[in-house]
C-alpha cells in the first residue's frame, strides 16, 4: 500500500470499528426506564480521546 492511501484506508478502518457491534467491550446506558439509550464503545478508543473517561476507567480496572 503506498503511502498516501494509508491515513485514507486507516480513517476507514476506524470508522468501521465504530460501528462494529461485535467487538466493543465496554456498554454505556444514558437515562432513565423506559428511555435508556445504550451505546456501544471500545475501551482503548475511550480511554485515549478523553481524559476523563480514562481516568473512571482506569479507576474501575484497579477495582476489579
Amino acid at each position: 500500500m503506498a503511502d498516501n492511501e494509508f491515513l485514507p484506508k486507516l480513517s476507514q478502518n476506524f470508522l468501521e470499528i465504530l460501528d462494529d457491534e461485535e467487538y466493543y467491550d465496554i456498554t454505556i446506558e444514558v437515562g432513565k426506564d423506559p428511555h435508556v439509550k445504550i451505546f456501544r464503545a471500545h475501551m482503548v478508543i475511550l480511554n485515549y480521546r478523553s481524559p476523563y473517561l480514562r481516568r473512571i476507567l482506569s479507576t474501575n480496572k484497579r477495582k476489579n
